[in-house]
């Protein structure tokens, strides 16, 4: 099943304005009531790169990554200034159904989240209810071998997800993501409740997946961003520090504040 995006499925409200990014952020704040979290966030995503976010704990990093896909909005006290572009269209725009945002830019959380369901049925019921109505057996078995879990579990389609292990769970919670033909995934700390085998596997996945998708990634680990990501943003109290190709941007930062991050002197 060849994977080709294109808008079509998205709302007219998004129009089909190309970019010269994948997403692009300007001028964004987020607030938490009258916290601001996020300060004047500007930045552009490169198509088919994965992106890694780094920065201490409370450096607004994971509050970026949930704008981008509205999911914010899910929080009462949450408030989002500022433009979120995809396809040259602003996501916050009041046309802009929510649901088909993340639809196009899906979401892939710090810990595995499938549904009390069976395997099959995690990826046939999330692509039902968005609309789906295709061959689902074949959507499910194209679904998990862009995330290299058919293998694993083709002999066992109707039991419980919940019987997988963690690192296959979050496998699984990604093929679902992917199931919908999304455009962009983020990842909120995808490995950080994982084991290293489980963790390895799913930076291997990255390196796939990135041929067919924008990657955002939010990391703890700056060690993993330097495997697996082509570009690196640091953030600091809110604030995009640098943002530039990762081998730079590790092996020489431009701002003070990076290299003593990077070299452990805090963080």
């Amino acid at each position: 099943m060849q994977h080709t995006p294109t808008t079509d499925r998205f709302e007219v409200a998004l129009g089909s304005e190309e970019s010269a990014y994948a997403l692009e952020t300007r001028n964004l704040n987020i607030y938490y009531g009258d916290s601001r979290a996020v300060n004047e966030l500007s930045m552009g995503f490169d198509r088919r790169k994965v992106t890694a976010i780094i920065g201490p704990s409370g450096c607004g990093k994971s509050t970026a990554l949930r704008s981008f896909n509205r999911m914010n909005e899910l929080i009462a006290s949450a408030r989002t200034e500022g433009e979120v572009l995809f396809h040259g269209v602003n996501v916050y725009d009041p046309g802009v159904d929510p649901v088909q945002v993340r639809r196009w830019i899906g979401m892939v959380f710090q810990k595995p989240n499938p549904f009390s369901k069976s395997i099959h049925e995690n990826i046939a019921w999330g692509a039902r209810i968005n609309g789906y109505t295709g061959d689902f057996d074949e959507l499910v078995e194209d679904s998990l071998k862009r995330v290299a879990l058919w293998d694993e579990v083709k002999d066992k389609l109707k039991e419980s997800a919940y019987a997988l292990s963690g690192g296959q769970q979050q496998r699984l919670c990604i093929a679902r993501a992917v199931a919908l033909k999304p455009e962009i995934l983020l990842m909120d700390e995808p490995t950080s409740a994982l084991d290293p085998i489980s963790t390895a596997k799913i930076e291997d996945l990255l390196d796939e997946l990135k041929k067919q998708y924008t990657i955002i990634i939010v990391t703890h680990n700056m060690q993993q961003a330097g495997r697996v990501s082509d570009r690196t943003a640091f953030m600091l109290l809110g604030d995009l520090v640098e943002y530039a190709d990762t081998k730079e941007l590790f092996f020489n930062p431009r701002d003070e504040r990076t290299e003593n991050y990077i070299s452990g002197r805090f963080g």
